[in-house]
């Protein structure tokens, strides 16, 4: 479980890894992330096979070390344990919240996704560490058909769920709008390209951090 989340964290999609010289770019990549301060990352990958997966989180978890980094794992439950991650993320079409707390058990971390326009109803009664939020802008990164609830509607949603749940703000959040959504409720935002489109992704956490802290 995590006992607080960073203000940001990145989310790795695989779409940005070349298939040229894949694990080097991981592996400079991940080091580079650790160097940098990150301290919880979301590896997202909808394509590849598990062979793909196991040898990408091979690689995430040996440059970002147990204990230090927390490493969740988009959609797929049953590998959290064998790649040796710390959680998992679930959206709608993915196991459920409970089934990924069944197959993770009580110390690893569950999160899934809340709302955009509102709550989804009962969503806040699943036994989930985290719950996304958004999309807060448009976004390339992640296929989405909801239209962007911008800061006011993380607002809104903060106020529908009250301080208690940890909410993490998605899509399209560059370092200017971050702490709009951070003051409009979010505890953290999760951003991708606003990283990984940057010539050097680690130099661009630092900034974020810094600007956050």
């Amino acid at each position: 479980m995590v006992s607080s989340f960073p203000k940001v964290y990145p989310i790795l999609d695989s779409s940005i890894i070349p298939s040229i010289g894949r694990s080097g770019f991981l592996h400079k990549l991940g080091s580079s992330l650790f160097q940098a301060g990150v301290t919880l990352l979301e590896y997202r990958n909808k394509q590849g096979d598990e062979a793909q997966l196991s040898a990408d989180a091979e690689i995430l978890r040996a440059t970002m070390p147990a204990g230090q980094v927390k490493l969740i794992l988009d959609d797929r439950a049953k590998l959290v344990v064998q790649f040796g991650f710390d959680g998992v993320h679930v959206d709608a079409g993915d196991v459920s919240p409970a089934e990924a707390r069944r197959i993770l058990g009580p110390d690893r971390i569950v999160g899934t996704f809340g709302g955009s326009e509102a709550l989804i109803p009962g969503i806040l009664e699943a036994p989930a560490d985290y719950f996304a939020v958004g999309p807060v802008f448009r976004t390339t990164t992640k296929q989405t058909d909801k239209e962007p609830i911008g800061p006011e509607g993380v607002r809104r949603l903060r106020e529908q769920a009250g301080p208690g749940p940890v909410f993490t703000a998605a899509a399209g959040i560059t370092l200017e709008t971050a702490p709009l959504v951070l003051a409009a409720g979010a505890n953290a935002v999760a951003v991708s390209a606003a990283l990984f489109r940057r010539p050097d992704p680690a130099a661009e956490f630092r900034k974020w951090i810094a600007a956050l802290a």
